[in-house]
């Protein structure tokens, strides 16, 4: 591991950096109002892209975040989470509606949810409380976006973005959406085909060169950032996320989401390399699934994967950094002894089978396989469950731990410990971005997990040629790794579980027929 800032790099560091950011750390913020219901406040923390797999707590041999293994001496840890899709759009979705994506159709990237079932979701569910949001990331602000009214408050994006005084948003505060096109145009030459400003460009990258040349020499692989220049800080996140609900009325809610460990991999220099040195690498050459990336020109070589885990394996071992400090700054402030924290992410990232990251047909383990750490006020041992959970489980279990009534809405359960588990219950993931969501869903990835078993249906891609589907079969008690394939070797088990995903598919799919 590299050598921590020294004070001087830290002044550097700060001289950069906005008034909001250098204000939070130093600055007695007021007590938030006395919670006069007796009700707790509640706290979810979402780290985008956080496989499972890769999270040291469920014992990958890189201690990649031991902060999270300290904070859940404490907590209840599930073993066996599922996120509902395997990118953003329907991940979010499914943790804020407690629907999977065939429900709430929001299964696109930057698509929203369809528009009869927007009002079913988290914030509307707490109407009783103050309800506060904020993410990095643009797909979560899509959704946001549509569900604003039942919002109290949304800390604009761009607020915790390092932000550029010349930037269009600064500029043009009230015609954003024509002025960011203009400026793609005109300063940041970020379309072909136009003609440019000769010297407005050539202003605009001097001034932010010299506005993060700092910064960069904190970030050795580059700074955080959405785009290509669109950069923001971990930390400043973090001690605003501090600052403001140590100060927001009570009881509330509040959903936090952070684009680490998202790609790009940018860690703090204090991370950067810090696994270069251990003989893990890629201790499993699987092979190449029929959704590799590149098959036939280029593909993706075991040592690039090993390279890219490694560089993500940094970039939580970052993040994991921040979370211990959001954690160990609320409890300092006291606000932990009513609130319940839950910490998850809304997808994973895969790293072998010749597929690079999660915008993939595939629903491998890495890829929907996420953390779920839930902090109970007063919990003081830890508890394992290894029950397999999902993330439309969330929105149940929060109403039901506040005391308050479960919609029949939802498609999920109030997550053990806190109500017994349902026998031979089936969990869901859907993967269907290039689907219409108005019409059945197809081509479509759709996962069930009954018990030990994982089912996987593929259906409507061309790379499946004539037949148009495929299943795949793993005992993932046996076969963690997901390498013996037996749908062929267990027809009567794959006959029934074919039969259960595929009748949930076509129910979800029957409002939509033509």
């Amino acid at each position: 591991m590299k050598q921590p800032l020294s004070r001087r790099d830290f002044l550097k560091l700060l001289s950069v950096l906005p008034p909001a950011f250098l204000a939070a750390p130093f600055i007695q913020e007021p007590a938030a109002p006395l919670n006069n219901t007796g009700a707790k406040n509640i706290i979810v923390i979402v780290f985008d892209a956080l496989s499972a797999r890769n999270v040291s707590l469920y014992g990958y041999p890189r201690r990649t975040m031991p902060n999270l293994e300290r904070i859940s001496e404490r907590a209840t840890v599930y073993h066996q989470h599922f996120a509902g899709g395997n990118f953003t759009t329907p991940g979010v979705a499914s943790l804020l509606t407690g629907t999977y994506p065939w429900t709430h159709r929001a299964v696109g990237p930057g698509t929203t949810i369809v528009a009869d079932r927007a009002k079913y979701n988290l914030f509307h569910a707490f109407e009783g409380y103050y309800r506060l949001a904020y993410s990095h990331n643009n797909f979560v602000n899509a959704l946001l976006r549509q569900i604003r009214a039942d919002v109290d408050e949304i800390k604009p994006q761009k607020d915790l973005f390092v932000r550029n005084p010349l930037a269009f948003d600064r500029l043009f505060p009230w015609d954003t959406d024509i002025a960011s096109v203009a400026w793609q145009r005109a300063v940041k030459k970020g379309e072909s085909g136009y003609a440019y400003s000769l010297f407005l460009s050539e202003i605009y990258g001097k001034l932010a060169q010299g506005q993060m040349r700092d910064l960069r020499a904190l970030f050795p692989r580059g700074i955080t950032r959405i785009g290509e220049d669109d950069y923001f800080l971990l930390e400043e996140a973090i001690d605003w996320v501090v600052s403001r609900v140590t100060r927001t009325p009570q009881p509330f809610i509040g959903y936090f989401h952070f684009l680490p460990p998202h790609r790009p991999y940018c860690p703090r220099r204090e991370y950067f390399g810090a696994f270069d040195n251990d003989s893990i690498g890629y201790w499993l050459d699987k092979p190449k699934h029929i959704f590799n990336q590149n098959a036939n020109d280029n593909p993706v070589s075991l040592k690039y994967q090993a390279t890219q885990r490694r560089w993500y394996d940094e970039f939580i071992l970052y993040a994991d950094a921040e979370l211990g400090r959001l954690y160990d700054a609320l409890q300092a402030s006291g606000i932990l002894e009513n609130t319940w924290v839950i910490f998850t992410s809304d997808h994973g990232e895969m790293f072998e089978r010749g597929i690079f990251g999660h915008r993939t047909p595939a629903l491998f383990q890495p890829v929907v396989h996420i953390p779920l750490v839930i902090l109970q006020p007063g919990q003081r041992q830890r508890r394992d469950i290894y029950t397999s959970t999902s993330a439309v489980d969330l929105l149940p279990t929060l109403l039901h731990l506040t005391g308050q009534p479960i919609p029949d809405w939802t498609e999920g359960q109030v997550l053990p410990p806190f109500a017994e588990p349902v026998p031979g219950r089936n969990v869901y993931a859907v993967e269907a971005k290039y689907s219409d969501p108005h019409k059945p869903l197809r081509p479509v990835s759709a996962m069930l997990v009954k018990e030990n078993y994982k089912l996987t249906y593929y259906a409507g891609y061309e790379v499946l040629g004539n037949s148009g589907t495929r299943f795949e079969l793993y005992d993932l008690q046996a076969d963690p790794e997901e390498l013996t394939d037996l749908y062929p070797q267990q027809p009567a088990i794959a006959a029934r579980l074919q039969g259960e995903l595929l009748e949930s598919l076509q129910r979800a799919d029957q409002p939509y027929q033509t």
